[in-house]
């Protein structure tokens, strides 16, 4: 079958490789969609990241090359001998997350601190292929929502895990830093939480516009603007929460400076190099920060992602918004990874689809 493989920086090839065989409890899933996240933009630009380079990952056996791709759904083709849960047919999405199940986070079901945390796409084979394979404990239904939906499904959760660790009330004020795909999804979620009013900052039109449908009260161009006399001529003395979902070092600081004294910073994004920062922003005014990674997992696999394609059903989140192509697996580098990094690229969320 076609897969896209990771060998490094800027190295990502469409080989012609043998299909992983399927174990007595897991599932072949033929991919239906599959999403390129600012994760996999880290790895392709500045990695290895998470995905392991100079020995397997300790949990999956798997180290580079690998096939990439952690955001997919579709048709179940193949269930494994002890698999009761799901027949060929079904539709599905995938919790990405592996974990040793012995460390004292897994011990204390916290499964997605693992010590040895890993992904399918990003620490073993995902979903830029015909096909994959996975534990039946990661496969989800996805109900009656469309199959190329279950694949926003994950990075929705992201932004839903995000929100449940921010502590977020029904009219809590919030700042989102960044209108990226996760910046998008983040503020479906604060939105469908009751959260309000949202401001969000972000330098490129079409992702402001984008944001806008989403559920953004005030937008903010920071390359016209100053985006915390914005924020506190919207409410006073700062929002209650703020949201960093662009990942470099200005968005970081803002997004602490942006808060009200006493308020609250959570952190989303996955950075690609140290940054300089006051600690006397939190100190003094009695900020908080708490960072916020992916979702949960393990026997919880659909918990959260359940509640995501719950709202999908109920119309409580739109994935529309969030599509901006769709594209073939070849077409995955020029068409696709190199498209969301250009400067001026209107692309936000580009689905693959093998």
């Amino acid at each position: 079958m076609d897969a896209a493989r990771y060998y490094g920086q800027e190295d990502i090839r469409v080989e012609d490789i043998e299909p992983d065989s399927v174990g007595p409890e897991q599932v072949r899933i033929d991919i239906e969609a599959c999403g390129i996240c600012g994760s996999d933009l880290h790895e392709y630009t500045a990695g290895p990241i998470f995905i392991p380079g100079d020995a397997p990952h300790p949990v999956s056996g798997v180290q580079a090359p690998l096939t990439m791709g952690h955001e997919f759904s579709g048709i179940v083709s193949e269930v494994g001998a002890d698999v009761t849960d799901f027949s060929n047919g079904d539709a599905v999405t995938a919790n990405p997350i592996i974990y040793c199940g012995t460390c004292p986070r897994c011990e204390a079901g916290e499964y997605h601190r693992c010590e040895s945390l890993g992904f399918s796409g990003l620490a073993a084979n995902g979903g830029f292929a015909e096909n994959v394979v996975v534990d039946a404990e990661q496969a989800i239904p996805l109900g009656d929502i469309p199959v190329e939906y279950g694949a926003l499904v994950e990075p929705l959760t992201v932004a839903l895990h995000a929100a449940r660790v921010a502590d977020i009330s029904a009219g809590d004020s919030v700042a989102v830093f960044g209108a990226g795909p996760i910046g998008l999804c983040q503020i479906q979620a604060l939105r469908a939480a009751g959260a309000g009013p949202i401001i969000v900052s972000e330098p490129r039109d079409e992702r402001r516009a984008r944001a806008e449908a989403c559920g953004a009260d005030v937008l903010i161009d920071p390359m016209e603007e100053d985006a915390l006399e914005v924020v506190r001529a919207e409410t006073g003395e700062g929002v209650d929460i703020a949201f960093d979902v662009g990942g470099v070092e200005a968005t970081y600081n803002q997004a602490i400076n942006s808060t009200r004294p006493g308020g609250r910073v959570a952190e989303v994004s996955i950075f690609e190099e140290a940054l300089e920062t006051n600690p006397n922003d939190l100190v003094i005014p009695e900020r908080s920060i708490v960072g916020s990674i992916a979702y949960q997992g393990g026997p919880r696999s659909g918990e959260e992602f359940g509640m995501v394609i719950d709202m999908l059903e109920d119309g409580r989140l739109d994935p529309d918004p969030l599509i901006t192509d769709r594209i073939e697996l070849d077409e995955i580098v020029d068409g696709g990874f190199e498209q969301l990094l250009g400067p001026e690229s209107e692309q936000v969320k580009i689905l693959v689809k093998p």
